[in-house]
């Protein structure tokens, strides 16, 4: 793997680190992990509070242009979704099928600039209803991904039953955890993204066409 490796961290509060008074969130922790592992990385946190798939899918192509230079080993890191199913109106924000169809988009996007991607579903919150919601667009997601070759990780059951998660973002906003919970979903996304950045080097555009 060469010395300038740059990831984009793309989406919504979660990927922010919202709630985090150590200001890192999973993003920070799993960044900092694989450095101190002996992989050198420049990571980009592109995270934007209360967004939602189509805001992020308007905003990708222009942000990770800017920071993913032809001539490094790059790739982009995809979370979005939590934000789609928060109820306006007494409606999703955007219907399960229409978030499916932005990070399908999304894949294009990266898919065509040749940015080995990674989607990391959409965490828990503390309204079970609107967890099955969330588990529903998370179904959406993880068919998707398969379907274009995209290492998917599907994180809202393990989270919806650790008692640290389920604490934090009680005590908390009644969506974003502190930093246990953002410890315990770093933990769970550390396996996935260190084989992900292990394989960037190889030819994965032709596995997601």
């Amino acid at each position: 793997m060469g010395t300038d490796v740059r990831v984009c961290f793309v989406g919504d509060s979660f990927v922010a680190g919202v709630g985090d008074p150590d200001h890192l969130g999973w993003v920070g922790r799993v960044a900092a992990d694989t450095h101190g592992q002996g992989q050198p990385l420049t990571a980009y946190n592109l995270g934007v509070r209360r967004e939602t798939t189509a805001d992020v899918l308007g905003r990708l192509r222009v942000e990770c242009t800017a920071r993913l230079p032809a001539g490094v080993q790059a790739g982009v890191v995809l979370s979005v979704g939590v934000n789609d199913t928060t109820l306006l109106g007494g409606r999703p924000r955007i219907a399960s099928p229409y978030s499916a169809a932005n990070l399908d988009m999304m894949l294009r996007q990266t898919r065509d600039a040749r940015w080995p991607s990674l989607v990391i579903g959409p965490p828990p919150v503390d309204d079970e209803y609107q967890n099955d919601r969330i588990a529903e667009l998370e179904g959406l997601f993880g068919t998707l991904c398969r379907r274009r070759g995209v290492p998917y990780l599907g994180v809202l059951a393990e989270l919806r039953r650790h008692d640290v998660w389920r604490r934090e973002v009680r005590a908390g906003d009644g969506s974003h955890p502190g930093r246990e919970g953002y410890q315990v979903l770093a933990d769970l996304v550390r396996p996935a993204f260190s084989g992900w950045l292990a394989a960037l080097s190889g030819p994965w555009w032709t596995t997601s066409r």
